[in-house]
């Protein structure tokens, strides 16, 4: 079947197009309903089945006589080790640590708070909550005390799961005194903390509440899996940047196992047995997506990488680990990219390593600017496919379907819908955009399996955040346009669409224009306020290594092209050159706190910047104006 028939089923006939894929897995109750819309618009799917997500993961491939092949191979530079474990030794470690947690008082439906590094153990962690059907909520290792704080009171788990530290490249980050310093600033006292120790920093235990990994897993008999209903939650995942009361994104069991094995083999066109590589972090959604359940639930071999696209050890960290393992897909973000073409811009260091084996490189989690696509396509001489989704969605909602039928890619666009996702380009009375109209992005409901049901004991806030502002859709917080081919173009969050003198304009095409001269290596365009205009454009632009040119006139060079290609309108005529830009762990600008500082504002540091000296190297360039 095409695209289009295979996208048409899925909207026209949601229930066999879903009681079809949901066909992939393993259930020990068959759902009695497809989609149930008796409490719309909380839709929910499968409902009367039951399953377990980690029996899916792992003990169905062992049964089917595959426990010998590869399930996880661990790769750290960072203390320059390497390991792999099949899926019959996976399944024994998740089986054991699911008997620690059982046996620390922890069941079906309680939470499991794991504040982990990139190491096998938050794997391990996670596939043992799933195992006892207990709901695990992952938070990224190393955030703020605070910020944990707040997590820890809205999940309120039983168990916390951590270790003794992190590392960030050369820097090891003491996780253990950040976890107590947050339980004393908790209302909620988790009865018990498992810490794994590490070499590299060894935790101080409180007494009474402190398990660690290796002792009770020593002493612990390895439990079966319990089934769940498919609505139950697997997981609870706090959206980054979030103050206040933090909002936890709901992720169930049956429609996330059902969403995630068709999107391995339709989206990503991978097939049971090759290697996936997601260049992230198990506590951002691609972690949980595509590093732990999507190649596990398929029976792929998962990498898990502890380290960076630069600096563990140089700029060529990533082909090592493709040549090494024998990557198939690589699956990452943009900025990794564009760090690699700032320090190698050439990409000589790929001339060291034998990557023949990568078939795609799959680009994800904010906008690819079209040189940075163009940059990637050259040297790798392989597909690089944008795609397009949130943490609320969980899975792909717009991408160019390499298992499917792969189409004509456009640089700048994730290309079309995938099936299950009926997207909409609305203006601000809900009317459908024209082609080439800019919009709110949003999906009509109901939203396809493995989508967020709900947030975490928060209805309303539900409603309120996500289907308030056009009834029947759901809104993504992003805007764009498609275009007459049908290809949608996300050209960022709608609040970074600014008003100058009156024009809704958009800084991601600024963004775009920025990118593509010769000597950019990544930029960022903040509207920032203006008496006269409301806002205007400030553009920050990062050089490539090497490039030796003289400021103003790269300045005005720059002002020239997005005034040439944007028009005189966006008003732009600020440019800063800065040596780098502040970034959260996961990758993502932190535009709206630079954009506050420019109007300001005392912007506290964000709990999850990558590195806050750069952000304080820049107050000054971004104080505003006299």
């Amino acid at each position: 079947m095409s695209y289009a028939e295979v996208f048409a089923r899925s909207i026209t006939d949601p229930d066999g197009f879903w009681r079809d894929a949901a066909e992939a897995v393993n259930w020990d109750r068959t759902p009695g309903k497809v989609l149930d819309a008796d409490a719309a618009p909380f839709y929910r799917w499968f409902t009367g089945g039951e399953l377990n997500t980690c029996y899916n993961a792992l003990d169905r491939h062992v049964a089917a006589g595959r426990g010998a092949q590869a399930a996880l191979v661990y790769d750290s530079p960072v203390t320059g080790t390497a390991r792999t474990y099949t899926y019959a030794e996976l399944l024994a470690e998740v089986a054991r640590f699911a008997g620690v947690l059982e046996g620390l008082g922890a069941g079906a439906g309680d939470r499991v708070v794991i504040y982990m590094p990139m190491v096998p153990e938050a794997v391990i962690a996670m596939l043992a909550c799933a195992r006892i059907g207990a709901v695990h909520s992952v938070v990224f290792g190393g955030f703020a005390p605070r910020e944990l704080a707040v997590r820890v009171d809205d999940a309120r788990p039983k168990v916390v799961v951590s270790a003794s530290c992190g590392i960030e490249g050369s820097r090891v980050v003491e996780y253990k005194p950040m976890l107590d310093s947050a339980l004393e600033m908790a209302e909620h006292a988790p009865a018990h903390c498992v810490i794994l120790q590490r070499p590299q920093a060894v935790a101080t235990m409180v007494r009474g509440r402190d398990v660690d990994w290796a002792e009770a897993t020593a002493a612990a008999a390895p439990v079966g899996c319990v089934p769940v209903a498919a609505t139950d939650p697997l997981y609870i995942l706090y959206t980054s940047g979030t103050t206040g009361r933090p909002k936890g994104v709901v992720r169930d069991n049956g429609g996330h196992a059902v969403a995630l094995l068709w999107s391995m083999r339709n989206v990503y066109d991978v097939s049971p047995g090759e290697v996936f590589w997601a260049a992230s972090d198990v506590g951002w959604v691609v972690g949980h997506s595509y590093i732990v359940y999507g190649p596990l639930l398929l029976g792929a071999t998962t990498v898990l990488y502890e380290g960076k696209p630069v600096g563990t050890p140089d700029a060529g960290a990533f082909w090592r680990v493709i040549a090494d393992h024998r990557v198939t897909a690589l699956f990452t973000a943009p900025t990794a990219f564009r760090a690699i073409r700032k320090e190698d811009p050439d990409a000589g260091l790929l001339a060291k390593y034998d990557v023949s084996c990568l078939r795609t490189l799959f680009l994800a989690g904010e906008r690819l600017d079209p040189d940075t696509y163009h940059w990637a396509t050259e040297k790798l001489g392989v597909p690089v496919v944008d795609h397009w989704w949130q943490t609320e969605t969980g899975w792909p909602v717009a991408a160019n379907l390499r298992g499917l039928e792969p189409m004509p890619i456009k640089p700048g666009s994730p290309t079309v819908p995938v099936p299950g996702y009926d997207v909409r380009v609305l203006d601000p009375d809900g009317e459908l955009c024209p082609p080439g109209q800019e919009g709110a992005i949003c999906v009509r409901l109901p939203l396809p399996p493995g989508t967020l049901p709900t947030l975490w004991r928060d209805d309303e806030r539900f409603l309120a955040s996500y289907l308030s502002a056009y009834p029947g859709h759901y809104l993504s917080g992003d805007g764009g346009h498609v275009d007459e081919d049908g290809y949608l173009y996300v050209m960022g969050r709608t609040d970074d669409v600014i008003n100058v003198a009156g024009h809704r304009l958009s800084t991601g095409s600024m963004e775009a224009v920025l990118a593509g001269h010769a000597a950019v290596a990544e930029c960022a365009v903040i509207g920032v306020a203006d008496e006269l205009k409301g806002q205007v454009p400030r553009g920050l632009v990062v050089l490539k290594s090497g490039v030796r040119a003289d400021p103003e006139t790269l300045r005005q060079e720059l002002v020239r092209l997005v005034r040439d290609e944007v028009g005189a309108v966006a008003s732009f005529k600020h440019v800063d050159i800065v040596p780098a830009l502040p970034k959260t762990r996961s990758g993502k600008i932190l535009r709206k706190t630079m954009r506050g500082i420019a109007d300001g504002d005392e912007e506290p540091v964000p709990s999850t910047i990558e590195d806050a000296s750069v952000l304080d190297a820049l107050r000054p360039v971004l104080r505003p104006r006299a």
